[in-house]
């Protein structure tokens, strides 16, 4: 029995050497690298990082995309991860992930903030799912894909998917179809021009990359939820930029616009207790049957749509101390997709 603890812990130290990061014998089946995905936009070609993560013998991948201010880090949040971390939890259930960096921000190419808008980063989410299905650049092929959002990432995912028919499952998170005004006022008064703030002052940010002045994150995205020491400051240190369009985008499909309706593959909608995107003229995520009720009318019948609310946060449900529960409710309806 020691023998087969010392070859256990040997075989996940030699993993953790090959792929860069802590990995536990319960994770040692997992591999993860880097990709770098050319992509093409407004003719010029560019460059997609992305994070994949992939269990073996997994044939199902979750393709992530994150919302405004926020990269590749908000689905594998380095503070408690056995906790926050959106995709470990996803890969301890069996499923590959590729976390993204929007183009713009992260480790992506960053263009004139002009090129970009949820329409063309759905453009280039597309791409990356073309790569998938065929076993380019480096990424293995799988059997099924689902794409996830947040937020504005959430909006890109429901372009992609109702405009390209090429995934098997649609994940959105902090986002509905209504703005609630009152909250989303103080998350706009934020904002600043990303090249004011120190953290971003030496990139070449043009004047139309925004992110969040420092100090306004809590309030703006884990209030209602209770603060824990450790996670808002991990989360200004990770936090990125967006471009104007994006936003400009996300409110039009929240609000007006029934894009939506053209997904035909299975829904699932995760909310929190968000300050922007429910009460007065937005659903009432209070519980996951009013959620429902709200945001049906929204989705073809082909959707299925399911909900789940996470009463306990605000808007950036993954920094939630009970975050796991909601990742278990994602994977068990994935494993319901992909049956």
């Amino acid at each position: 029995m020691r023998s087969r603890r010392f070859l256990a812990s040997l075989t996940s130290a030699l993993v953790a050497a090959t792929i860069g990061v802590p990995v536990t014998p319960a994770q040692a089946a997992v591999s993860c690298h880097e990709l770098r995905l050319p992509v093409t936009l407004a003719g010029n070609t560019e460059q997609l990082y992305g994070k994949l993560c992939r269990p073996a013998h997994a044939t199902t991948i979750q393709v992530l995309v994150p919302g405004a201010s926020y990269n590749s880090a908000y689905w594998d949040f380095p503070y408690t991860p056995e906790i926050r971390s959106y995709r470990l939890a996803m890969n301890k259930a069996g499923y590959a992930t590729l976390t993204l960096d929007r183009l713009g921000t992260g480790r992506s190419s960053r263009p004139a903030s002009l090129a970009l808008t949820s329409f063309t980063q759905a453009g280039v989410v597309h791409q990356v799912i073309q790569a998938l299905r065929a076993g380019r650049s480096g990424a293995p092929t799988f059997d099924k894909i689902i794409l996830g959002g947040h937020s504005v990432g959430s909006a890109i995912a429901i372009i992609e998917a109702g405009t390209y028919q090429d995934v098997d499952g649609v994940l959105i998170t902090g986002l509905t179809h209504g703005i609630n005004v009152l909250g989303a006022v103080p998350i706009l008064t934020s904002l600043i021009p990303a090249s004011l703030d120190p953290k971003f002052r030496s990139h070449g940010y043009d004047p139309g990359y925004l992110t969040t002045r420092a100090g306004t994150r809590f309030s703006d995205f884990h209030s209602p939820g209770v603060r824990v020491p450790g996670v808002g400051e991990t989360d200004e240190q990770t936090k990125d930029v967006f471009a104007a369009g994006e936003v400009v985008d996300t409110v039009l499909l929240g609000a007006l616009l029934p894009y939506s309706r053209k997904i035909k593959v299975p829904v699932m909608l995760v909310m929190g207790n968000d300050p922007a995107f429910c009460g007065l003229l937005a659903p009432d995520c209070s519980t996951p049957q009013t959620l429902l009720r709200a945001e049906s009318p929204y989705y073809a019948p082909e959707a299925k749509l399911k909900t789940y609310v996470l009463r306990s946060y605000g808007h950036a449900l993954n920094f939630a101390p009970d975050a796991p529960d909601y990742h278990a409710a994602v994977a068990t309806w994935t494993a319901s997709v992909i049956r």
